[in-house]
Order: structure tokens, then C-alpha cells, then sequence
């Protein structure tokens, strides 16, 4: 049994040369200085985060605007108290302050009404679609000319827009200066420049022409010049007239008229849809019609009987008697009057030599109301003397268109 010895432990000597471990001691003291110092670190580390803030120069337009708010404030407290509805409101300057007036200086810029007018008109575009202005010629190319209006530009006219038909000998029949009346036919572009027509106003003349012939029953003569299934074609002031078959005395062999002229009246005259229809027998009625006058007594023989009147024969053309010129008195039927075929005299009460037609009236020969209808006999045996004193009337309504 051994004896155990306490301190064995403690005389057991390391192998080699080796150090026991040494134990580090640090006292309080230690510790708060090593605190310190971590604190101060810390906070030289804080300082270099911070930003430095750059000092501001303020210059002399930096001050003026400063100065200018200042001056402003006052505006602006003044503004505080506005409402929504008083910005809605159109601002009313004689509410506001009177001392801050705007005063306006005469210079040299300021003139009068007159002047203001005159300066409109001088920039006021010449030539509207339409209008007709007089012009001189002051340049011709190939394919155009140039003629002066009186615009800030020239209006230019096509070669084709120069006159009717093919234009041969172009810088021969117009030359520099040629003075000369033409219709604007386009209006003005970006440049000012309005493109013009001495063919369009021809045409225009030539429609104004035909129209006022028309009207007056004037009867004209026309070379015809080609012919086509429905009838012949000619030349009217430069427009293309047409005549129907049906319009021709004698419209079998109508091919043959080609090259011969033919007299004829206006039976529809239409710009808008260019339409010139022409008759040549119209021509013949008008020419009689031509030799009527009206109060004129005439004798024929009923046509036909219409519900409104009777058609007379007045050898080659044709009168209407209305039943409202035919008696003063009142009738039941027009056959109580006349019938067809029988020959009866009546007077020319309206001549329309642009329709072809001419009015007849029976009821100017009656004494008396109705007296057609009693005895019609007496009336037409003393028509002519009856005549005469109706012709005054027919005389005083001539004067009177």
C-alpha cells in the first residue's frame, strides 16, 4: 500500500527546456485607459464622416434678387388671404391698387386708324376664285405666261388656259405688255401666286351670252360640225351645241347637214351642267311667233281638249286657251264651249318667245259674263269689232314691261 504524497503534482518538472504558461494580469486602470482611448477613436472617426459644409459667396446678382424678394413680400402677404373663388374670377383692375399704373409713351412706332387700314389693304390678297381682274403680260415661257394682277405675285396661266381650241403661233399672239382681262381659276399659293384663265373667261362670256339670247327668243345660225347617233353637234361661241334629230325638219338624212349651217333657237340653256340644246324647229314657231303681236285677233281650229283648256291651230304652230281666259261665267265641262275641230276666234294674250308658247283669251270678247256660253255665235261674228276695244288694254301692258 502505498503512501500518497499531496504534492506530487507539484514536483513533476517539465520535460525539456520548456516555459511553464504565464498568466496576464490587467489591472482596473489598464482597463479604462484602453476604453479611453477606443472612445476617442471612435469619435475622430465620427468627425471625419461629417460634411463640410462649402461657405457661400454671395455676388452682386445674387444680392439683386434678394432685394427684389424682399420688395415682394408685401405682395405676397397681401395675396394670402384670396379664395378660390376670387382666383376663378377674371381679374377686374379697377379694383386694384391705383398707384401701380401702367403708362403707355407714344413712339415712333404709333399710327392712326388710316394708316392701320392702309397697311391691311396693301397686304390683302388679290384674286379670288371666280374673279375677274385686268392684267399685263410681263413674261412668257413654253408652257405659260406670267401676267401682272397688282398681287405681291404674278399670276401664272398655262399654255392651255390661254385661249379655245390649240394655240399654234403661242409667242406670236402674246407678247410683253399685252394688256388683257382674265378669270382667277385657282387662288393664291404659299408663294402669293393665283393661277389665272383667259380661256375660262371666254367661256363664262360665252355662257352669259347664250343665256341672255335664250331669254329673249333670238334665234341664231350654226355651222354644224360632226353628227352622232342621236343628232348633230356645232359650235357656239366657242361652246359645243347639241341639236336632236327630233328637232330637225327633216331629220331622216341628218348626216347630210354636216358643213351647212342651220338657223335654231335655244331650247335648254344650263352652264352648271354645260348643257346647250338647241332646235330647229323652235326656230320656225319663233319666227312665226315673231310676226304675232299681242291683242291680236287670230282664228284656228281645236286641237285638242284638255282638262285645264284647248290647244289651237295657228297654222304651223300652236295657242293654249285656258279655261281660266276662256269665259267671265262659270262652266261644267270645257265641251260645253268648244269641241275639237271646230274653228274659233280669239285674241293673243301672251307671246313667250324663250318657251315657244303663246296664250290665247276668249273671255275679253264677252259684253258680259258668261255671254260665251249663252250665245257664242253673236260673240265670234262680232270678234274684230270686240277686238278693237280691248286693244288699248293690250297696248298699256306692252308700255308697262
Amino acid at each position: 500500500m502505498g503512501v500518497s504524497n499531496k504534492n506530487a503534482q507539484d514536483n513533476i518538472q517539465p520535460k525539456g527546456n520548456k516555459k511553464p504558461l504565464q498568466v496576464l494580469h490587467i489591472s482596473k486602470k489598464d482597463t479604462q485607459k484602453i476604453d479611453n482611448d477606443q472612445t476617442n477613436s471612435q469619435e475622430e472617426i465620427k468627425k471625419e464622416d461629417i460634411p463640410i459644409k462649402p461657405q457661400i459667396i454671395k455676388n452682386d446678382s445674387v444680392k439683386r434678387i434678394e432685394d427684389n424678394n424682399e420688395n415682394t413680400k408685401d405682395f405676397d402677404i397681401s395675396q394670402q388671404n384670396i379664395t378660390q373663388q376670387d382666383l376663378n374670377r377674371p381679374p377686374n383692375f379697377s379694383e386694384q391698387n391705383t398707384d401701380f399704373q401702367l403708362e403707355r409713351t407714344v413712339d415712333e412706332f404709333d399710327f392712326g386708324e388710316s394708316a392701320f387700314l392702309e397697311a391691311l389693304n396693301a397686304n390683302e390678297p388679290i384674286g379670288a376664285t371666280g374673279e375677274t381682274i385686268s392684267g399685263k403680260v410681263i413674261a412668257i415661257e413654253s408652257d405659260g405666261l406670267y401676267v401682272d394682277i397688282g398681287g405681291k405675285a404674278p399670276g401664272y396661266m398655262p399654255k392651255k388656259e390661254c385661249g379655245l381650241g390649240v394655240i399654234t403661233n403661242f409667242k406670236e399672239k402674246f407678247s410683253i405688255g399685252l394688256e388683257m382681262e382674265v378669270l382667277v381659276i385657282k387662288e393664291q399659293n404659299a408663294d402669293g401666286m393665283v393661277t389665272v384663265s383667259a380661256r375660262a373667261l371666254i367661256l363664262r362670256q360665252s355662257w352669259e351670252k347664250v343665256s341672255s339670247s335664250a331669254k329673249n327668243g333670238e334665234l341664231i345660225n350654226v355651222l354644224v360640225n360632226g353628227f352622232n347617233r342621236g343628232g348633230l353637234t356645232c359650235d357656239v361661241d366657242g361652246l359645243r351645241g347639241f341639236i336632236p334629230r327630233s328637232q330637225l325638219e327633216d331629220g331622216q338624212d341628218y348626216q347630210s347637214f354636216v358643213g351647212k349651217t342651220l338657223k335654231v333657237a335655244f331650247l335648254e340653256v344650263n352652264p352648271e351642267s354645260r348643257k346647250l340644246v338647241l332646235s330647229e324647229k323652235k326656230a320656225s314657231l319663233v319666227s312665226k311667233l315673231t310676226s304675232l303681236e299681242l291683242g291680236q285677233l287670230i282664228e284656228g281650229e281645236v286641237l285638242a281638249v284638255k282638262p285645264y283648256g284647248f290647244f289651237i291651230d295657228l297654222g304651223g304652230a300652236s295657242g293654249l286657251l285656258h279655261q281660266s281666259s276662256l269665259t267671265n261665267g262659270s262652266i261644267r265641262s270645257l265641251r260645253e264651249v268648244f269641241r275639237e275641230g271646230e274653228m274659233i276666234k280669239a285674241l293673243i294674250s301672251e307671246i313667250d318667245l324663250e318657251k315657244g308658247r303663246i296664250g290665247l283669251n276668249t273671255a275679253l270678247l264677252e259684253n258680259s259674263a258668261g255671254e260665251l256660253i249663252i250665245d257664242k255665235q253673236k260673240v265670234m261674228q262680232e270678234a274684230t269689232d270686240r277686238a278693237l276695244k280691248t286693244k288699248a288694254l293690250f297696248d298699256k301692258k306692252e308700255q308697262d314691261k
